[in-house]
């Protein structure tokens, strides 16, 4: 080969070896960017909805897939100093882009035109927003006292020797949870409404990262232990979400695991890779990026390059794999169109194990709005898994 074309293919090979050492370099540097993503807590979160018009008895919004969803809701009004609820569509006009909802009542604040802030949970504050009393209480943790609430059962309502531990999700608060505890107070459950590592207001980890349920489910135990030495013979436990893979940590895990009675999963997360690729593929991410990412979350150098106390196993959270495990009831609750948590791992571990798992699919919900959409099903639904424990 003349010398001039053995320069030009040399060159060719440097140049082709550059670019692949540098596409790679960009995979793994988006990988990373989006595992990241995955571990880190939200900031504060901003307004998102646009109020046109307040009535008598209604309130007009930009209608968007949250405002148009069927069931009920809240809005927080004034950068969360305010809050508002809201009911059934009335009117949805998709050519002007509004939607008209009842108007079920304005908790605090002023609900006037501008700018507010969609909340899926309904209520807001504590447990007095739905008339409940309450006692705060601290629970004792390696990183600190996680804040908590109390909630005696109804009186006149004999109490039960179980408590229910309820877990919010993934960048969610306590009042995910206020939706469940009109139906658990009546039937007689004392409940405890826990917070963990690196909710606002509660201790942060190390790191200052989710793990996802990895190490969460710590801060759950430790609320166990609170219930035991507070009398409680067993508990229920009730998870959102991310909360689902924390509490089912709890039960594999926790040397207070033969304390847990039942569980209750509203649209859980069983396997994190189906949760990861879900996202991948809604954010467009090449297949590779997605699937490195899942390698950096459980790689010894996660601690340096996403800032997490230890690296993460998604073995231990695939609950479709482990379904063997498994050996105390569960109630699992589930949209079938759940846009952040897609149904399939539920409904693949319920054909997995119909002797413990009592799978209750829905319709039109989304994420963990099942709820919202109707809460007299939610709350039958409950009730009857747990009056048959």
């Amino acid at each position: 080969m003349p010398s001039s074309n053995r320069t030009a293919a040399l060159r060719g090979a440097v140049v082709g070896a550059s670019l692949a050492v540098a596409a790679g370099a960009g995979v793994s540097a988006l990988a990373t960017y989006y595992a990241r993503k995955v571990v880190t807590p939200d900031a504060e979160k901003p307004d998102d909805v646009e109020v046109l018009a307040v009535g008598a008895g209604t309130v007009t919004l930009r209608a968007t897939p949250e405002t148009t969803a069927a069931g009920r809701y809240g809005l927080w009004l004034d950068g969360g100093s305010g809050h508002a609820r809201v009911g059934a569509v009335i009117d949805h006009d998709e050519e002007a882009r509004t939607v008209t909802r009842r108007l079920l009542g304005v908790d605090g604040g002023r609900l006037r035109e501008g700018a507010a802030r969609w909340n899926q949970y309904y209520y807001a504050g504590t447990p007095a927003a739905l008339g409940l009393p309450f006692e705060e209480v601290a629970v004792p943790t390696d990183l600190g006292d996680m804040p908590a609430w109390f909630v005696p059962p109804a009186p006149g309502v004999p109490a039960r020797d179980a408590w229910a531990i309820l877990v919010h999700g993934r960048g969610a608060t306590r009042e995910e949870c206020l939706r469940a505890l009109p139906v658990l107070h009546r039937l007689g459950f004392p409940a405890l409404v826990v917070s963990y590592r690196n909710d606002r207001g509660a201790p942060r980890s190390r790191g200052g990262r989710y793990h996802l349920g990895d190490a969460e489910w710590l801060d759950v135990e430790a609320a166990l232990l609170v219930a035991a030495e507070r009398g409680a013979a067993e508990v229920v436990l009730v998870g959102w979400s991310m909360g689902g893979a924390i509490v089912l940590q709890v039960v594999t895990r926790s040397w207070l695991a033969d304390r847990v009675r039942a569980v209750v999963l509203d649209a859980p997360v069983l396997d994190w890779r189906h949760v990861l690729d879900h996202h991948a593929r809604i954010n467009r991410l090449p297949e590779p990026v997605g699937r490195l990412a899942q390698v950096v979350l459980q790689h010894r150098s996660a601690r340096q390059l996403l800032g997490v106390d230890e690296p993460l196993s998604l073995d231990r959270m695939d609950w479709v794999t482990r379904a063997a495990e498994l050996q105390v009831p569960l109630l699992i609750l589930h949209s079938d169109d759940d846009e952040f948590v897609p149904a399939e791992p539920s409904r693949r571990l319920a054909l997995a194990r119909p002797d413990v798992v009592t799978y209750v699919p829905s319709q039109g919900a989304r994420h963990t709005k099942e709820w919202n959409v109707d809460p007299d099903a939610w709350d039958s639904a409950v009730a009857r898994f747990l009056l048959e424990l």
